[in-house]
């Protein structure tokens, strides 16, 4: 690994292994063989656990002086969470991407090592940071090496060693050098097998056994507790040391920064003198030098858990009076709690505040622990009651769920108001449908939306949206979005003029209770104000009404609007709802026929979605292998995402797999299978996908004979989009009536609008099955000449985008005219060796951005997008940034810097 990085490869590595076991020593190895390189550690302490960015800062200390050479976001956004700063909190895949550029400029000048020595008591936020970071070390001379006794959440995936016991012989020889007495082979054979090769277990356990036990196998340990008994070897040696060295080894335990100083004003505040504590030494458990350490973990925790309740107390005070206030008042704080032998409403207080502080630098699961601390601590019912909505509240949106439960059941519990009592259900409905319980959140949702009406209006509004969405993106039934969309006609007007927020709820309301086009007017009004709306109000309401272009059959401005937002959430660094936004884009793309670009944006949302660690339906990727007809990718990827989404309530990806399946084969002409993965599409109560649905309904339909499903899914298509006077609507709508149509002047005349319509949107796929369905009527009424013009058309342009079932199914009506077709490849075979993510870079390179800011939108490093810039150049057989225009056709790759 070591030789890898100077030869500026990039290492990462999960050691995890039992306690014991020689994780630290082979860490310690490994900087000790780090010759010519610089090396960082840092370490977890399970007492900081709940300290936000601590590990991090640890980690990161030595190289603050060159913040200065990162991007200004970049920068501010650790000098906040490292509290050098005041600001706004930075999303934590900022700070993740910031933390990488720091490490990647830190090793221009020579390798770097980073070690993190317990990891499994890394806090959530380091831990977090630290996963995003290593997954995307890449080209950079850097490792980065973890020691974890298990495999830790926010690394798992990562490459790993598991460390175990010594072998039989070398576990002999190492029993061997601390016993001085004979053993008899037998139990000598157990100590070994019971110990399972563990070296720290086979060196400590002689100390805690007589050699008459040894020699007997008197008092061995169970494999089981294995770690129990290593800590009481410890704690037998602990108990014969004197009282006052005792206690600076508690003090020592309970201090987590290892600051002799802080652990030396601690003991002098209980009358324990540390020139006297360590006059006789601590017999190897604990040096104090520029750091205090231990000589293993489990000291430390064997130690502190033996500890007294009263003297850990007693320590804990000790030293929240020894840490400095205004330097380190979160510190403090948890000492405090720590302290308090009961409840304590000052330092409930004082927790309170060192949430909202954890909470301003982005550590969202410290401030959780915060509050979470403070609410066990606090003795008023009615504080206890806002404090744990506030404390479910931030452990709802730090994912952990079970914890945002506990807490709302408090709330409820204590809540002295009703408002207080609508909160608590407000966040209740906010953790069932996160948890993906679609069929049970909306009416939770709309419960707490007319519950809120008399004390937040503005609240309640928002609730009345968000009800209205989870309903119509994934409920089983649309009665929920009935009941919804009545309510929604029952609010008060707005004072003044209505914002967006105001028409977007009456234009959904009327769409449900008086149809598309009694709200067609207050639906495109709704339009304008969305496009203008401010981004603090997109950020909490948008994704629910980003709908509204596709309701509207608005081609340009559903390919245009999340152009805007998406700029802005970059600017913002709000990546929670990058990938939201980019589906929002991608879908238009992979609509217009641009799979390339669409191939981008998939590659693009799947690494935010894996940075976040929140997965998402991946709609776009699913509707791009639909259209492109590749069987077998397509069919698993619509199979897992049925599973998947299925299984965890996510209905939405459920309905939008069941549609790429109707695209998919309807391409392979097998439309007895399209049927049913159409019917079920237009069933469900996503009112988007079920709409895109339709046309694929009527033409499965129409192929397989069945006159009633092709005519009902028409007449659903003629409400939906015979309003709507747009190019995209009247084209579709006419190619379906063309299907169905008894009468050959009629079809004609259908055919020719759908084609002339379609002929002026964005949406080249449309137009080519409108010339393949018209070129299929012609060739059945036998008018071969024109039908080979218009399959012509068909295969050519299937093959220029990349929709490859299609075009076999326009190559087989073209040889079924007795044409001779010559199978062309499509046009993206200049560049199809480049990876999704070599396609990113080159079209943002090629677009002029820099390789800082290429790095910055794809969170890798700028010396990354070198690495790929060179094989990108090789692949494409150029030399400069200057000939990726030439190399990259602009009629097959649009502009991604949208």
């Amino acid at each position: 690994m070591i030789e890898a990085v100077r030869m500026g490869e990039s290492r990462v590595l999960v050691v995890h292994g039992a306690p014991g076991v020689g994780k630290s020593a082979l860490l310690e190895y490994a900087e000790n063989s780090a010759t010519g390189m610089r090396v960082l550690r840092a370490a977890g302490v399970e007492s900081e656990m709940e300290l936000a960015f601590a590990t991090l800062h640890q980690l990161c200390a030595p190289l603050l002086g060159r913040l200065e050479n990162l991007p200004v976001p970049q920068r501010d956004a650790l000098e906040t969470v490292f509290g050098m700063r005041a600001g706004a909190p930075p999303e934590r895949f900022l700070v993740g991407l910031a933390v990488l550029s720091l490490l990647s400029d830190a090793s221009e000048g020579r390798p770097l090592l980073c070690v993190v020595d317990d990891a499994q008591w890394m806090d959530r936020s380091s831990a977090q940071v630290l996963g995003f970071v290593a997954r995307r070390l890449l080209a950079e001379s850097v490792a980065l090496v973890f020691g974890s006794r298990q495999r830790a959440q926010d690394l798992l995936g990562l490459p790993e060693l598991e460390v175990t016991g010594l072998s039989d012989a070398d576990a002999h020889a190492l029993l061997d050098s601390v016993t001085h007495a004979r053993l008899d082979q037998h139990i000598r054979d157990r100590i070994i097998a019971e110990t399972k090769g563990n070296p720290l277990a086979l060196l400590e356990l002689p100390r805690g056994l007589t050699m008459t036990q040894m020699a007997g196998g008197f008092g061995l340990l169970n494999a089981d507790t294995l770690p129990g008994r290593i800590e009481q070897s410890f704690l037998d040696r602990i108990e014969d040391l004197p009282e006052q060295t005792r206690l600076l080894l508690l003090i020592a335990a309970a201090e987590p920064v290892g600051n002799p100083d802080l652990v030396r004003r601690a003991a002098e505040r209980l009358g324990a003198i540390p020139e006297t504590a360590l006059a006789g030494g601590t017999d190897g458990l604990l040096t104090i030098e520029a750091r205090v350490t231990f000589r293993h973990p489990l000291v430390r925790s064997a130690v502190y858990g033996s500890a007294r309740e009263k003297d850990r107390r007693a320590v804990h005070l000790a030293l929240a009076e020894a840490t400095d206030a205004r330097t380190d008042p979160d510190r403090r704080a948890w000492h405090l709690a720590s302290a308090a032998p009961g409840p304590d409403e000052a330092v409930a207080a004082e927790l309170e505040r060192s949430a909202g502080r954890a909470q301003a630098r982005g550590g969202l699961a410290a401030a959780a622990a915060f509050l979470q601390r403070s609410v066990a601590l606090t003795i008023d019912t009615s504080h206890r009651a806002e404090r744990a909505l506030s404390a479910a509240d931030a452990s709802l949106r730090a994912g952990d769920l079970d914890a945002a439960r506990k807490l709302v059941d408090i709330a409820d519990r204590d809540a002295q108001g009703e408002f207080q009592r609508v909160r608590a259900h407000l966040v209740r409905s906010h953790i069932t449908f996160a948890a993906g319980y679609n069929n049970e959140a909306p009416p939770m949702l709309l419960t707490a939306a007319q519950r809120l009406e008399p004390f937040d209006m503005d609240l309640a509004r928002e609730t009345y949206l968000v009800a209205w969405a989870s309903a119509s993106y994934g409920a089983a039934n649309r009665d929920s979005l009935m009941a919804i969309s009545r309510a929604m006609r029952e609010l008060p007007s707005p004072e003044g003029s209505p914002r967006a927020l105001d028409l977007v709820l009456e234009a959904y309301a009327l769409l449900i209770t008086d149809g598309r086009s009694a709200a067609l007017p207050t639906l495109r009004r709704a339009l304008i104000a969305l496009t203008g709306a401010p981004l603090q109000d997109l950020l909490k309401w948008g994704w629910a009404a980003g709908g509204l272009t596709a309701l509207l059959w608005e081609d340009r401005i559903m390919a245009e609007w999340p152009v805007r937002v998406i700029d802005e959430v970059r600017a913002a660094a709000a990546l929670s709802e990058l990938p939201i936004y980019l589906h929002a884009l991608g879908l238009p793309i992979v609509l217009s026929g641009d799979f390339a670009a669409a191939a981008a944006i998939v590659a693009q949302s799947e690494a935010v979605a894996a940075a976040t660690g929140v997965p998402m339906t991946q709609h776009t990727k699913l509707l791009l292998t639909a259209l492109q007809g590749k069987d077998a990718e397509a069919s698993a990827l619509i199979a897992a995402t049925i599973e998947e989404a299925g299984a965890g309530g996510q209905l939405n990806g459920v309905a939008s797999a069941h549609w790429a399946a109707a695209v998919l084969y309807n391409g392979l002409a097998r439309y007895e299978q399209a049927l049913p993965a159409a019917q079920a599409t237009t069933q469900s109560a996503n009112l988007l996908v079920s709409q895109w649905a339709l046309p694929e309904l009527v033409e499965a339909a129409a192929r397989v004979g069945d006159d009633t499903a092709a005519h009902g899914a028409l007449e659903d298509l003629a409400d939906s989009a015979e309003p709507c006077d747009t190019d995209w609507a009247q084209g579709v709508l006419a190619r379906c009536r063309a299907l169905l149509s008894d009468d050959a002047a009629a079809a004609d005349d259908f055919y020719r609008e759908a084609i002339e319509r379609l002929g002026r949107t964005l949406l080249r796929p449309e137009l080519a099955r409108a010339h393949l369905l018209y070129g299929e009527w012609l060739r059945r009424d036998r008018q071969r000449v024109e039908a080979r013009a218009h399959l012509r058309t068909a295969y050519e342009m299937f093959v220029s985008i990349g929709m490859e079932a299609f075009a076999e199914r326009a190559c087989r009506e073209l040889l079924a005219t007795g044409e001779t077709v010559r199978k062309r490849k499509n046009a993206g075979s200049t560049s199809e060796e480049l990876t999704p993510q070599e396609q990113q870079i080159a079209l943002l390179v090629r677009d002029g951005l820099s390789n800082p800011e290429v790095a910055a939108r794809l969170f890798v490093s700028p010396r990354t997008v070198e690495w790929h810039l060179r094989k990108i150049f090789a692949k494409l057989k150029i030399s400069s940034r200057r000939q990726l225009g030439d190399a990259l056709s602009r009629g097959e790759y649009e502009s991604m810097t949208q």
